[in-house]
């Protein structure tokens, strides 16, 4: 499927994975791909900026919903990594929390997963794509992804924000066909 993708959707699921990661989020969700739509200078990313979707307004929402889960974050809970850290190795072994993957050579930046959710969004951007007789997936498909899906938390923070999502889905519609 992936191989049907413009550049722009390609930058689109690279950069949802570039803002989970940067977010400490173990899995790629929807919030993330409306991150990489809106981090994007493409006609789609214009419209969700008409709606008062842009990168810092969506990243403060997401923050707000799920945060950013950090060690800081953690510690204003009152959770030491370093104690839980020490106390799991000393039950399991040195290394016990590693990444696997690092373990055995692979790097640090390794591959994030996408939530059950996320994957039927990029599922439902071929069908979008096929519904408007494209040949190509591009970036405003994956918002029109986005919204067929309904749910998650990317629906969440347009609905906070009074959205209405027929409209947008018309206007990205229209986006995708000039």
């Amino acid at each position: 499927m992936f191989e049907r993708f413009t550049r722009e959707a390609r930058q689109t699921v690279v950069q949802a994975q570039v803002e989970a990661a940067a977010l400490h989020h173990p899995r790629i969700g929807t919030e993330h791909l409306l991150l990489g739509l809106v981090g994007q200078a493409t006609p789609t990313a214009a419209v969700l900026a008409r709606y008062g979707l842009t990168r810092a307004t969506v990243l403060e929402s997401v923050t707000a919903l799920v945060g950013d889960l950090d060690a800081a974050a953690l510690t204003t809970l009152g959770i030491d990594l370093d104690a839980v850290r020490e106390r799991v190795e000393s039950a399991f072994g040195p290394g016990a929390l590693d990444d696997p993957a690092r373990r055995h050579g692979a790097t640090a930046a390794g591959h994030i997963p996408f939530n059950p959710r996320a994957k039927k969004v990029l599922e439902l951007s071929l069908r979008e794509a096929l519904a408007l007789k494209h040949r190509h997936i591009a970036d405003g498909h994956i918002a029109l992804g986005l919204l067929r899906e309904g749910e998650g938390l990317a629906m969440k923070i347009l609905a906070d924000r009074g959205i209405d999502a027929v409209a947008l889905r018309r206007e990205i519609t229209a986006a995708l066909a000039s």
